[in-house]
């Protein structure tokens, strides 16, 4: 990773050849993403005034309880079933190499920043995560619980690196039918959330954005 001003800026991950990524330098990648999303909101969210934590650019934007409680819903839905697939796998044979499906690179490709953290894709959330079309997930401990589950992504890496990242399949949130590798499931997720701490960030960073009450 490389520091630019006070932003992180990471890398592209390592590839072994033109087939994949090396399990191992993934899984770093994705945990020193996490690890700077868990820094930023707990340096920068959580003495937040409501006023702040509530305060939205434009009418038809998120705040920033809006936001990690976003997360925080795709976090319920996929924390307990990565943990559940990584405990019950009998594809415990490690693989060196990761190689992504072709809907899974299509699906958290679609979630990862530019290279200078630019979002270059917008998308609508599914209305049940939405807070603006679903209020009842505005979780009022957003910045604690977003960075309660962070702190347990960072152990649910840990326990990938004993699977095979290939074998175990997630079933998405939008369609249990259809499942993703583990590998690509992870970075769907990781991406999705540093998407949208780049939205937190753009809101801290806002001209207008008001002092403490």
């Amino acid at each position: 990773m490389v520091a630019i001003g006070n932003d992180v800026i990471f890398e592209p991950i390592k590839k072994k050849n033109m087939k994949g990524f090396l399990s191992d330098d993934l899984l770093l990648d994705l945990k020193n993403i996490t690890e700077s999303n868990i820094s930023l909101i707990t340096k920068k969210c959580t003495h937040l005034g409501g006023n702040q934590i509530k305060w939205k650019p434009s009418k038809d934007s998120w705040n920033i309880q809006e936001v990690l409680s976003h997360l925080n819903s795709y976090s319920s839905y996929y924390h307990h079933l990565f943990i559940d697939k990584i405990q019950n796998t009998k594809f415990t044979s490690i693989k060196e190499n990761f190689v992504p499906s072709p809907l899974g690179s299509s699906a958290w490709k679609s979630m990862k920043l530019g290279r200078l953290n630019n979002i270059k894709r917008k998308f609508r959330a599914p209305k049940s995560l939405n807070p603006s079309i679903s209020p009842e997930i505005i979780d009022e401990e957003s910045t604690a619980n977003f960075v309660k589950n962070q702190e347990q992504m960072i152990t649910i890496l840990k326990d990938a690196e004993r699977v095979n990242l290939k074998k175990v399949k997630i079933p998405i949130s939008i369609s249990k039918m259809v499942r993703l590798r583990l590998g690509d499931a992870l970075m769907f997720v990781i991406y999705h959330n540093e998407r949208h701490i780049q939205q937190v960030k753009n809101i801290l960073a806002h001209p207008n954005f008001p002092k403490k009450q």
